[in-house]
């Protein structure tokens, strides 16, 4: 009876549970935190933690289903741990009341600071299935990613590696991770390049037909037939025939010979077979004559035995002549159909056609090579025009006629270096005027430096240039010049070197050539100022210089 006391015991709680209308609605070993301190009463008085299926024992206190099952199988007599009174089975009965107002417990969402709910125990995995906060498995197959439900939408429809993508080009729908390898091998209005390297981009389903008319495809000469074994790209192939023309002219009239040679052979052929013939039709009559002969003899003859060989012999020799001609009448039918010619004399003629029209083509090619060197030349005649005027659309765009220069001076190493090495001395602005019909001024810069500052500074100098309206304007030049390097971080710290034009020196002169000799100042700046890094006078390998002359008690044209 002990051995079996366990298992009627299980069958006992099994059989009260089953006649409950109520349900264990949550997880035994989830660690809830309640909502407000779970009390004793709701504890377990063996594992202390809040009761699942309560059952009461006869001596008051409350158990969980599966403790009072261990505590039997932990003990033959078992008792109970806070009283240490003997637990008899029979007085255990399942606490549905206490079961219902455990389940009535209000409880934080786990997933709490997230989500701030508070739910009764009974409803918690029905909250879990709803919770925004709960982490859930992605939907699509071959995706192990844990989400929060909340983001499970945004994640299926965004940055699942598993959702289905429609390919951009033939619009069908291909898992994201296999898209890259579908547009690569299975697409078929993948863009791919040519294969023969023609530069052209096409789609993979239309290769074939892109490869009929592909000019980088080598193709046969159209002149194969003819003896031109050339194998060209198709792009090439009207330059191959042009080059070529004379060579394909005499491969075209060697075939013609052959041609003709054949033929005469095969008259000649026709020619024997028709002396034969005659002969052997000769040789029928002659045996026809001798057979009548034979039958009159047979009919003289009293001898019937030889008469009867004889002819026996004739009429053999007879048939065989027979069927030689036969033979002779349907070899010379076959050689007729043979030498039935039309198709090669139509052959021929239209190879005539074609090299006379080659012909023509070869001096309308010439005239036209002709005509295209002189358009050639007309062209270039207007493109250096075009240059022409574009340059001095750009330096009039750029002219300023109010006595002031802003010359932007780029790549201030490389031409820094070229002037170092010799290559490039020194560089001019473009040409500014004090008025629409004043003085025609630049300005002159040696990055290296010159006389000296050379080697130390950047030198910059005033240039009067020769101008339209020289004749009219007062000279010498008298007008006070100021030189400016400028500060490009705003705050105006800029390097300033102001002069008056000497009237006695030959550079304000009246220009005699194209420029006078420049006049300024040799020492403007010092390398070590313009490149140091804490100056802001070169930006981005540029700096800008500003050349303004005072207009004060000039008079306008």
């Amino acid at each position: 009876m002990a051995c079996d006391e366990p298992a009627a015991l299980s069958g006992i709680l099994m059989r009260q549970n089953s006649s409950s209308a109520i349900s264990l609605d949550f997880q035994p070993d989830a660690d809830y935190r309640f909502v407000e301190a779970l009390e004793d009463r709701y504890k377990c008085a063996y594992c202390h933690l809040v009761l699942r299926n309560p059952h009461q024992t006869g001596c008051g206190h409350r158990f969980c289903q599966q403790c009072i099952l261990s505590l039997r199988e932990l003990n033959a007599v078992p008792t109970c741990p806070v009283d240490k009174e003997t637990i008899k089975m029979h007085e255990v009965f399942q606490d549905n009341c206490c079961k219902r107002e455990v389940l009535n417990l209000h409880v934080f969402c786990k997933n709490i600071p997230n989500c701030n709910s508070k739910v009764m125990l009974g409803q918690y995995q029905e909250h879990l299935q709803q919770c925004l906060f709960e982490s859930v498995p992605c939907t699509n197959d071959g995706c192990c990613d844990q989400i929060l439900r909340k983001d499970l939408e945004e994640h299926l429809s965004r940055h699942c590696k598993y959702r289905e993508e429609m390919c951009q080009y033939c619009n069908k729908y291909v898992l994201l991770v296999n898209i890259k390898n579908h547009e690569k091998n299975d697409c078929p209005d993948y863009p791919v390049p040519c294969l023969h390297n023609c530069s052209q981009i096409i789609l993979k389903k239309e290769t074939e037909k892109h490869h009929a008319v592909c000019p980088e495809v080598e193709v046969d000469c159209p002149y194969k037939q003819y003896g031109c074994l050339v194998k060209v790209k198709r792009g090439k192939l009207d330059e191959h025939e042009n080059g070529a023309l004379r060579e394909h002219i005499l491969q075209i009239l060697d075939k013609n010979s052959q041609l003709e040679e054949q033929i005469t052979d095969l008259y000649k052929s026709l020619e024997c077979k028709e002396i034969k013939i005659q002969q052997l039709a000769e040789a029928i009559k002659k045996c026809e004559k001798e057979f009548r002969q034979f039958t009159q003899l047979l009919g003289k003859n009293s001898n019937l035995m030889v008469s009867t060989q004889a002819l026996a012999s004739h009429l053999d020799k007879s048939a065989r002549l027979e069927s030689q001609v036969k033979q002779l009448i349907q070899m010379a039918s076959q050689q007729q159909s043979k030498l039935d010619l039309q198709p090669l004399f139509d052959m021929i003629e239209n190879v005539k056609q074609k090299i006379a029209l080659m012909e023509t083509y070869d001096q309308r090619l010439v005239v036209l090579e002709g005509q295209s060197s002189k358009h050639d030349l007309q062209i270039n005649i207007h493109k250096a025009q075009l240059n022409k005027n574009e340059a001095r659309f750009k330096l009039l765009e750029g002219t300023c006629y109010n006595g002031k220069l802003i010359w932007k001076i780029t790549d201030y190493q490389m031409k820094k270096k070229e002037a170092v090495e010799g290559r490039v001395l020194s560089i001019f602005s473009q040409p500014f005027y004090t008025s629409r019909c004043g003085y025609r001024l630049c300005a002159r810069a040696y990055l290296n430096g010159d006389g000296s500052g050379k080697g130390t500074h950047v030198s910059l100098y005033f240039v009067v240039m020769r101008g339209e309206f020289d004749s009219l304007l007062l000279w010498p030049f008298k007008q006070k010049v100021t030189l400016m390097l400028l500060d490009q971080s705003g705050k105006k710290n800029h390097i300033v070197e102001v002069f008056r034009a000497d009237p006695n020196s030959s550079s304000f002169k009246r220009p005699d050539g194209e420029m006078n000799i420049a006049s300024g100042c040799p020492r403007f700046v010092p390398h070590a100022v313009l490149e140091n890094t804490k100056n802001t006078y070169i930006r981005d390998d540029t700096l800008f210089l500003k050349v303004v002359v005072d207009l004060t008690d000039l008079e306008e044209l």
